[in-house]
């Protein structure tokens, strides 16, 4: 499936050197984009040759590129076609929109594809005549997969162990990646695989799921308008992860990106939005229950909850209620779709907020303590599981309740018997407010490199 051909590749007489297809840019000629890539446009999500770029240039030194022939070694993707089509089409679990672009892409032909480039860095051609050449980075890496398996397995003194990664039908590879990937790891990676079968070898397993998610834009506010703008790295138009990390929690940046994550459409990072989603849905919603749950425990039960004799029925109704939302989460996790599991969590959250209200200890506790007690009991519950499914999305918020919380953290249809008590001390809240004027001021930064 590997042949040797004369090819078409973009040359920089000022550099004197041939450039990888990263190192130049220039018009889309499928959507007329004006910074997409050599190989692909991250716009439209097109494929093509760098040659066929209008206006192309060197991305390095701005300079003219200019057509050369070279000599290549190319992957036979046609010969996969009907292989690929007939693969894809049964995996009614992915995503659509990434199932419905591959097979688009397949049914309109595939080309064969270089596996080489002109470059001195990374892995070298073993053949004779491509001493000065080296394989393309989207054959090699996904090769690394396995190999980066096989060298642990070895370090761990199991040499054979990658094989139960890599070579049993029960296994289930799933790749986490961004759209503009989808074409090496549902159709190049798997070709590849497909093809290796043939050679006697143990066949591999083929991705269960490719999970691609869409891209995140901006919101920027250009003279009193907000605007949808495409992030760009040369013009500092981007949200770096530093800079922000230097003005904000890292659980608050990572539980609103999950709140958005683009896993059917593009979607915008707002500064705006991630004020609104961190002091409503985090705080006013999580934080909350949390906060009146313990404080309320240490004001007025010396920090303890103990378990009654009898669940009220309104506890055992949100018991139940909890176990099914728990199930709907861990559903919504396995199917790759951790948006919609954040939206289970919140949801367990407002389930909590209301038994607490319908129960209204603050009333009980006067006149029945021992119910009150029975509330805040069950309350604790609710919270260890809360705290349970908030773990991936704000994992440095559960690890500080832990100081302060004294209980299982546990989803409650995996506790075999609930525990004698829960006790609370010195808690404090988790989370902090995102202040009108830290969002102006993150806001303006982007508006300043919009407008350079």
């Amino acid at each position: 499936y590997i042949s040797e051909a004369e090819s078409k590749q973009m040359y920089s007489p000022t550099e004197g050197r041939f450039l990888p297809d990263r190192y130049v840019e220039g018009t889309c000629p499928v959507c007329g984009y004006k910074e997409a890539r050599g190989d692909q446009c991250d716009n439209c999500g097109s494929w093509y040759e760098a040659y066929e770029l209008i206006d192309p240039h060197s991305k390095i030194t701005g300079g003219p590129v200019e057509v050369r022939e070279t000599t290549h070694l190319y992957l036979d993707l046609p010969k996969f076609s009907d292989r690929l089509t007939e693969w894809v089409g049964r995996q009614d679990h992915w995503r659509d929109s990434v199932r419905n672009f591959v097979l688009g892409m397949i049914g309109a032909g595939l080309e064969k594809r270089p596996i080489t480039r002109d470059i001195l860095w990374g892995v070298p051609i073993p053949e004779p005549g491509f001493e000065d050449k080296r394989f393309y980075v989207w054959f090699d890496a996904p090769i690394g997969y396995v190999s980066s398996t096989m060298e642990w397995a070895e370090f761990a003194g199991d040499p054979d162990r990658w094989r139960a990664y890599w070579q049993e039908p029960e296994t289930k590879l799933i790749h986490f990646i961004g759209k503009d990937n989808t074409v090496f790891h549902a159709v190049v990676w798997p070709a590849m695989l497909m093809g290796v079968a043939e050679d006697g070898e143990e066949p591999f397993i083929l991705p269960y799921d490719v999970l691609a998610n869409e891209f995140v834009n901006l919101e920027v506010v250009v003279n009193g308008e907000r605007l949808p703008m495409q992030m760009s790295t040369s013009r500092n138009l981007a949200v770096w992860v530093h800079e922000a990390l230097d003005d904000f929690p890292a659980d608050l940046l990572r539980f609103y990106l999950a709140s958005i994550l683009p896993e059917t459409a593009d979607v915008n990072f707002s500064w705006r939005e991630f004020q609104e989603r961190v002091n409503s849905d985090l705080i006013g919603n999580l934080g909350n229950y949390i906060n009146r749950t313990l404080s309320f425990m240490e004001r007025y039960f010396d920090g303890a909850a103990t378990r009654p004799e009898e669940p009220s029925e309104d506890a055992r109704e949100v018991l139940g209620d909890f176990r099914e939302l728990e199930q709907r989460y861990g559903a919504r996790m396995r199917a790759g779709r951790p948006r919609e599991a954040l939206g289970e969590l919140l949801a367990m959250g407002r389930r909590a907020n209301r038994f607490f209200d319908a129960e209204a200890p603050w009333q009980s506790r006067k006149e029945d303590p021992e119910q009150a007690r029975a509330t805040l009991y069950a309350c604790s519950v609710l919270l260890g599981s809360i705290a349970y499914h908030a773990a991936p999305f704000v994992p440095e918020a559960v690890e500080r309740l832990a100081e302060f919380f004294d209980g299982p953290i546990s989803r409650i249809s995996d506790l075999e018997a609930l525990p004698d008590a829960y006790h609370a001390r010195n808690a404090k809240p988790l989370f902090r407010r995102i202040e009108d004027a830290e969002v102006e001021a993150a806001e303006a930064k982007l508006s300043r490199a919009a407008t350079a």
